[in-house]
């Protein structure tokens, strides 16, 4: 199946009322905005969630996830009874799965949690139903919930739709890009395609790109992939400009001038459920033919070693060090702290004892075995200042707060251009 766009020639009606209940499994980062979406465009939403804490906060009307005007949305779908949480799925018309799929110790598909989803929702099965994937998946995971389904009841894909629609959403901008971003559609065959494709016509005003189920599973992983591999080349050129002692942004400033040359921002590494994990599932699929996939993310990877060599380096002037880690969230402004390569470096240095380690983090409360400190406490105590992640905040630092301490900027906050 060739690639079919679909442009919508009227955006969905936020207060049209749909007649198909919706079973959402995984109430999280991308589960939970996605419900509350849903609700709002008027279906029936029976969100699963096995967190029961989670499932508590949000049928009291809260999100357990931060995320900018969730909290609104969430409480406006319970209020009005078009979402509620719960332990276990039930009869839907439309189920989505949007559970984790990690890596496993072998750096493969953990698809464990899509597995225990698929077959949770089994015993609710009916004809004509859809069953969505929507967690980043390796090529062919939809055709095996499509077998776990034909073993488990029977049902075969001509009873039932089966459908990859990946997440595309940016943290910080999701209830806006879960309805406005571009979404790819691959059906197990060309019903499903289509029956999916109605589906989101009904709350996404993006393009809807039709193809094969594995075509849009590899495409998500391609394009994280590629992300990464760009973020390798800015992390590897962070490491020359050490070694060069030059500014790294500002050689980045200068290579960018040339018209057809656009360098990412190096960091100190990368995180998110997203850039860290997938492109294991295409280096996994062909070992031997994503030599450049594996090398970037041996490089990414590598990033917060060579930062705490770089802080340990730097605390040998001290006795007793203070060492103030500013963020530890896999990116800013966001409370995610999945893959956080800023948190594995807190960790590792916590664990180094070397001198005190305050870590500064404004949308976490409480973090096991680190010792969370507030900004300005951090700051008129350190003798070393490693700036990780560009939280808002941070910004606002001025110069004579910082002045006489050692700074280490690996995420461009303290770069004036």
């Amino acid at each position: 199946m060739s690639v079919q766009p679909i442009v919508q020639d009227t955006p969905p009606s936020a207060t049209k009322t749909n007649t198909k209940q919706v079973c959402v499994i995984g109430l999280g980062y991308i589960g939970l905005p996605t419900a509350a979406v849903l609700a709002s465009r008027g279906y029936q939403v029976h969100g699963v969630e096995v967190n029961p804490k989670a499932v508590e906060i949000i049928n009291s009307g809260k999100a357990h996830v931060i995320e900018p005007d969730l909290d609104i949305l969430v409480q406006a779908a319970v209020q009005t009874g078009r979402l509620k949480a719960h332990g276990e799925p039930a009869e839907s018309d439309v189920y989505m799965l949007c559970v984790p799929t990690p890596v496993d110790e072998e750096r493969g598909p953990d698809l464990t949690y899509v597995k225990s989803a698929t077959q949770t929702m089994c015993p609710f099965l009916k004809k004509g139903n859809l069953v969505i994937l929507e967690s980043t998946s390796p090529p062919g995971t939809t055709e095996m919930i499509a077998e776990i389904v034909e073993q488990e009841t029977g049902l075969t894909p001509d009873d039932v739709h089966f459908a990859h629609a990946p997440e595309r959403v940016l943290p910080g901008k999701i209830l806006r890009e879960v309805v406005e971003n571009d979404r790819i559609i691959g059906g197990i065959n060309s019903a499903s395609t289509a029956a999916a494709a109605e589906f989101y016509k009904t709350f996404v005003t993006g393009e809807l790109l039709l193809c094969h189920c594995r075509m849009a599973e590899t495409a998500k992983l391609v394009e994280n992939a590629s992300r990464d591999v760009q973020i390798a080349f800015a992390n590897e050129l962070s490491l020359l400009s050490d070694d060069l002692d030059l500014d790294v942004r500002q050689l980045i400033d200068l290579a960018n001038r040339h018209p057809r040359v656009n360098i990412l921002q190096p960091g100190c590494g990368v995180g998110g459920h997203c850039i860290a994990v997938d492109p294991w599932f295409l280096v996994h699929q062909s070992p031997d033919k994503t030599r450049l996939i594996r090398t970037a993310r041996d490089v990414n990877n590598y990033k917060p070693k060579y930062v705490v060599e770089k802080v340990l380096s730097k605390a040998e002037r001290f006795k007793s060090p203070t060492i103030a880690l500013l963020g530890v969230a896999y990116k800013p402004d966001i409370d995610d702290l999945r893959e956080s390569p800023a948190l594995e470096i807190a960790k590792d240095l916590t664990a180094k004892g070397v001198g005190s380690v305050l870590v500064v983090e404004p949308n976490v409360h409480e973090l096991d075995g680190l010792n969370l400190s507030p900004l300005d406490e951090a700051l008129k105590q350190a003798d070393i200042i490693v700036f990780l992640v560009a939280h808002a905040p941070f910004k606002g630092i001025q110069p004579n707060q910082i002045a006489e301490k050692i700074i280490i900027d690996t995420c461009g906050v303290t770069h004036r251009g």
